[in-house]
């Protein structure tokens, strides 16, 4: 059985991935340095680069397909940044596999491509805390799972309550 909603189950493997990324590849750059690996080695990098990329996608897909819901209890302005967040997350993860995949060529250039990737998922763990923390306030600071309580989201529009309109 899926779970209702699919969004929240699906974006924690991005954002862990987005986190564990940077240090997996100092990891791999330094083993590969000291030959205690070889360069192929990169390739488990980029293949989890390529994953990030593809859960990136399929959790913006998600919540785009439960936005509609949400906007009954959360303002759009809310959704719109988070939307935003997740939009450069995913563009980020794309470009950072290209930048990864550069580790992969032969000699001094796949040793500045390692480089360089590295430094791309950098970036991309900035743009995840920056899209994991617009989440999290539309869940615990504006009441996005009000939408999936008992109907309680549309009760509460339908009485014209707009608590979670603020600017905070």
């Amino acid at each position: 059985m899926m779970p209702d909603p699919l969004h929240p189950a699906i974006v924690h493997l991005p954002i862990a991935l987005a986190m564990l990324l940077p240090g997996l590849a100092i990891l791999a750059i330094v083993t590969i340095q000291k030959d205690l690996f070889p360069a192929r080695l990169w390739g488990l990098i980029v293949l989890l680069q390529a994953i990030l990329v593809g859960s990136t996608w399929l959790a913006m897909e998600t919540g785009e397909e439960q936005e509609d819901r949400v906007e009954r209890v959360v303002a759009e302005r809310h959704i719109e940044t988070h939307e935003e967040a997740a939009e450069r997350f995913v563009l980020l993860t794309g470009l950072a596999l290209l930048a990864v995949g550069a580790g992969l060529l032969p000699d001094k250039r796949g040793a500045v491509g390692r480089i360089v990737g590295t430094v791309a998922t950098l970036v991309v763990f900035a743009a995840a805390t920056s899209v994991g923390h617009s989440g999290g306030e539309l869940v615990y600071k504006y009441g996005a799972a009000s939408a999936y309580v008992d109907g309680q989201g549309a009760s509460d529009q339908a009485a014209g309550h707009d608590e979670h309109d603020d600017d905070d």
